[in-house]
């Protein structure tokens, strides 16, 4: 399951707490609250393993463009080489080739910045997503730790009985 999808469900489950009088807290059904802590213990290796995915994509997507390039520069190369054989002005050929190379070799930088530029966005991405879903996780324990604090206040504080209301 989504991780995004596990805090959306622990913040139903605080919002389908039952509200406690004269608090800010709610009780919650403790085996759910555990049960979504599981999961998302589960679930973050699931968003791990995204960026590692992420991380061999980009290892790949850099290597493709590195291999490209290096066939665009070989050609290139072989191209300088033949025109310099094959042709009676010799210097319009070296002028050529090295034109040829100097255009494979900007080809190759800016594949490889292109590439180096998406693994970066997915990473931001995935770190982004990793931040916000951490930051659900907080809050809701800070509720919960709330929560906690006010079920164990002073009878006075309770209400009219001294206890909390039954669920």
């Amino acid at each position: 399951m989504d991780l995004q999808e596990l805090i959306d469900r622990l913040e139903e489950l605080v919002q389908e707490g039952r509200s406690l009088p004269f608090l800010r807290g709610v009780l919650v059904d403790e085996e759910r609250l555990w049960d979504l802590i599981d999961q998302m213990r589960i679930s973050i290796p699931d968003e791990v393993r995204k960026a590692q995915q992420i991380m061999a994509q980009k290892d790949r997507i850099i290597a493709q463009a590195q291999e490209r390039a290096k066939r665009i520069i070989q050609r290139a190369q072989q191209e300088r080489e033949a025109l310099i054989e094959e042709s009676e002005v010799v210097q319009e050929a070296r002028a050529r080739a090295e034109q040829v190379l100097e255009e494979a070799q900007a080809e190759a930088e800016r594949i490889r910045r292109e590439a180096e530029s998406y693994a970066l966005h997915l990473f931001q991405t995935v770190a982004a997503q990793l931040r916000d879903a951490l930051n659900q996780v907080e809050k809701a324990i800070a509720v919960l730790e709330h929560q906690a604090l006010a079920a164990e206040a002073p009878a006075g504080e309770e209400g009219q009985t001294g206890e909390p209301e039954p669920l």
